[in-house]
């Protein structure tokens, strides 16, 4: 599993995992608290995987600029 994001920002997590699950990748969300935003969680994809996520999020994060 490599890890493509990390961060406190629940919204920013939950959007990069649906899009990626509409793509049809297959993420893991790695939570690091029970209180969502209080220490960095983490997601995670399939080493085979990575390529296309990487993609998805660089374009998402160019549309958001």
């Amino acid at each position: 599993m490599i890890e493509l994001l990390k961060t406190t920002d629940p919204v920013r997590l939950n959007l990069f995992k649906s899009l990626m699950e509409e793509a049809g990748l297959h993420p893991v969300l790695v939570e690091a608290s029970a209180y969502p935003g209080v220490l960095p969680s983490r997601l995670l994809v399939t080493d085979d995987e990575a390529p296309m996520a990487r993609r998805l999020i660089a374009e998402v994060e160019r549309g958001l600029e």
